[in-house]
């Protein structure tokens, strides 16, 4: 028996975000072998990067509802089996089309996994530990992004870039394994939780409701993903996701098609953006519960964090379009990695004080939904800016006016009066 148990779960989110960003980066580090070797283009590349979206969008919103009907162990479990199946299947394709369908149905399979760590941690952790959990878990996202430059990218060098993909699938499945091992989805579930530890997480859980206050008092789903702070929340996170998505899929390009390094040195200076991007993460989320508990105030805490990671992240985005070296360039990305990077933990800790605990799954489903719109949007966009528009300097500048609309919005829609509201539905 663990004294605290809820680490272990941690660690496991970790390690799942983590696989999650290694399997979605893998392609972006391979791209100037998969194009040279199936005869793609840049704009098609960016159409690749674009259709994963397609289903990772849908199963953000159903994961979610999957999560609040059935538990996240289950839902965590088919989802980990799918990407990995199909992360493994990349190294089948033949051609253009193949990839396209491919990257679809391993969409599919990474879509549940945001939506499932927040209903996982909103099960696991007391509020005062919300901002530093999802910042923790969180935070095996870009490190897996910084992982797969030099992993993915010798693998690549040394014996081919199908051999990548089907590494990446063998550990996803070691990680599956795990997840049904260890998981349950409440730790009143779990044997080896000490009775101590599941009373002071049941009684300390986000935004719970009494279950004669649901009874008393139902609410319909869609009075929580139609109100003003949810859509707030959402509009946040998308201009954060666009930022991210952009990096994501083309900075390794950028790296050697516009900065002129081969794909031995992008794999090694490529790490950088993601290990700031990892620091972002977690002292996002210490910074947040801090403030929670000098102020006392948990909307206006995290509020204060997300501000100050869009604002710091739009000036360095923009000053990247006039970058003229290597090195300032990476920099100045490392810096707005680093800041851009405390929004999401932020947003997903933000959403468990407006929504209660029996809606958040769908809800976060929702606002994830629609928050990856920008991984439809961003990697094909800036495909076309690059061949057709003006470039890398264009993509950095609409990435960055983004990152100051999302603040607009949060300041709009996310307000005490209109989250008390929402609270107490007529």
């Amino acid at each position: 028996m663990f004294k605290n148990y809820r680490s272990v779960v941690a660690l496991l989110l970790f390690f799942a975000g983590m696989l999650n960003y290694l399997d979605r980066a893998a392609l972006s580090v391979m791209a100037p072998l998969v194009k040279k070797d199936l005869h793609i283009d840049d704009a098609q590349m960016g159409i690749l990067f674009s259709c994963f979206f397609i289903g990772y969008c849908l199963f953000c919103f159903l994961g979610g509802w999957g999560a609040d009907r059935f538990g996240p162990r289950k839902v965590f479990g088919w989802a980990a089996a799918v990407w990995s199946l199909f992360c493994g299947a990349t190294a089948l394709a033949g051609n253009f089309a193949h990839l396209l369908i491919i990257r679809v149905l391993f969409g599919i399979g990474e879509g549940p996994m945001g939506t499932t760590t927040n209903k996982s941690i909103s099960n696991w952790f007391p509020r005062k530990e919300v901002g530093r959990a999802v910042g923790f878990t969180n935070a095996g996202q870009p490190l897996g992004a910084a992982v797969a430059a030099p992993i993915v990218g010798l693998v690549g060098l040394h014996f081919g870039w199908r051999v990548s993909f089907i590494v990446i699938a063998i550990l996803g499945f070691i990680w599956l394994s795990s997840w049904l091992w260890l998981f349950r989805d409440k730790p009143e579930q779990h044997p080896r939780v000490s009775a101590s530890e599941c009373q002071m997480i049941k009684a300390q859980r986000p935004a719970t409701r009494a279950p004669e206050a649901i009874a008393a008092q139902p609410t319909k789903l869609w009075h929580y993903v139609f109100s003003l702070p949810v859509l707030g929340v959402a509009a946040a996170f998308f201009c954060f996701n666009y930022i991210q998505y952009f990096f994501l899929s083309w900075l390794p390009s950028y790296l050697t098609d516009f900065q002129h390094l081969d794909i031995k040195s992008m794999s090694l200076i490529g790490v950088l953006p993601w290990l700031g991007a990892t620091i972002g993460f977690i002292g996002g989320g210490m910074i947040s519960d801090a403030l929670f508990r000098r102020t006392g105030k948990f909307l206006q805490s995290r509020k204060l964090v997300i501000f100050l990671g869009l604002a710091v992240a739009a000036v360095s985005v923009m000053l990247t379009a006039w970058a003229s070296s290597v090195t300032v360039a990476v920099a100045l990305i490392t810096l707005a990695s680093v800041f851009a990077y405390m929004t999401p933990q932020a947003c997903w800790s933000l959403l468990q004080d407006i929504v209660p605990a029996e809606r958040i799954g769908t809800a976060g489903g929702f606002v994830h939904l629609l928050a990856n719109l920008a991984g439809i949007l961003s990697p094909g966009i800036t495909g076309f800016l690059i061949q057709y528009g003006g470039g890398y300097s264009s993509a950095f500048l609409l990435a960055s006016v983004l990152a100051l609309v999302g603040m607009a919005m949060l300041a709009l829609f996310v307000r005490q009066h209109s989250v008390n509201a929402l609270r107490s539905p007529a």
